[in-house]
């Protein structure tokens, strides 16, 4: 891929997760309230995946090996069963969409700090800025929703963690190259999820059509389109960059869930979303190069 290619994807991968991923926490909160959380989105994540290796397949692209296929399933399970799954969870048990997002805006923080177990430690600024956000979380703690339901708390808090931890993992790890990697991932990852449900018990029975759209909205444009992107910027930029959707991600959900969800947002989470997108900014400040 020639140079100039790369620096114009980045900004259309990054466009992207920025709003596409920002409109999926309403969009997560419709379809969990008549289909159970973790089968939703393990249909739509295998579901994605599915269409995206037969694809690949019908291209020739190679088949990955047995190591690489239990790595992808390692991955998955950890974005998508203990990231995705948790948010969606405690977006079932009263979490407000955007309150979720301003949550989960911590995972470049995270990611700083989950590259520095593979030697890449966080400069100073980074500290900073992982301090700063551990601020903003606290402040967050208090607002209305999570002092209702403090176990969704604990899951947007240990979501982003576990997200980071495999989104930066992935790259110290045998995995399949490009477009075969994200699709191993979901298919993964989605097949962990329906395990997940089914030991959880949860089952579909008659799902209202607004839940359906959602599931149909975040199976192509969260899963296919914002998924595939992500997963580009893993393997092109810094994991802080490429965690740097975050910035966005809060003020698009917030103001969807505001206006289209009928959410309300009290002080706490005014006061914790500056702070939180400051420790991003902090983080998202060091240069970030191409890796290849």
């Amino acid at each position: 891929m020639r140079r100039s290619d790369t620096r114009w994807l980045i900004p259309a991968a990054l466009m992207t997760v920025y709003l596409v991923w920002g409109s999926t926490y309403l969009a997560i909160r419709w379809m969990v309230a008549t289909i159970p959380p973790l089968l939703g989105n393990g249909i739509r994540i295998l579901t994605a995946g599915i269409i995206l290796y037969s694809w690949l397949k019908h291209r020739g692209v190679a088949t990955p090996s047995r190591i690489q296929w239990r790595n992808s399933a390692l991955v998955g399970s950890l974005l998508f069963v203990g990231g995705l799954g948790q948010v969606s969870i405690a977006e079932s048990i009263g979490i407000g969409s955007g309150l979720a997002a301003t949550a989960i805006a911590m995972t470049p923080v995270w990611a700083s700090l989950a590259a520095g177990l593979f030697g890449d430690w966080p400069g100073r600024k980074e500290w900073l800025g992982l301090f700063v956000g551990v601020v903003g979380t606290a402040v967050l703690s208090r607002e209305g929703d999570f002092v209702s339901a403090p176990a969704g708390l604990i899951l947007v808090i240990v979501a982003p963690m576990l997200w980071s931890l495999g989104s930066v993992w992935s790259n110290h790890i045998d995995m399949p190259a490009g477009n075969m990697r994200t699709a191993t991932v979901m298919l993964g990852g989605g097949a962990g999820l329906l395990v997940a449900g089914i030991i959880r018990g949860e089952t579909v029975a008659d799902p209202a059509m607004s839940s359906v759209i959602s599931l149909i909205y975040l199976t192509t444009f969260g899963s296919l389109l914002a998924f595939t992107a992500y997963a580009y910027l893993l393997r092109v930029v810094r994991p802080a960059l490429a965690t740097s959707y975050a910035y966005v991600n809060p003020i698009v959900a917030v103001a969807l869930g505001v206006t289209l969800g009928r959410e309300t947002i009290t002080g706490e989470a005014w006061i914790a979303l500056p702070l939180i997108v400051v420790a991003v900014a902090l983080i998202a400040s060091r240069r970030s190069p191409i890796s290849r």
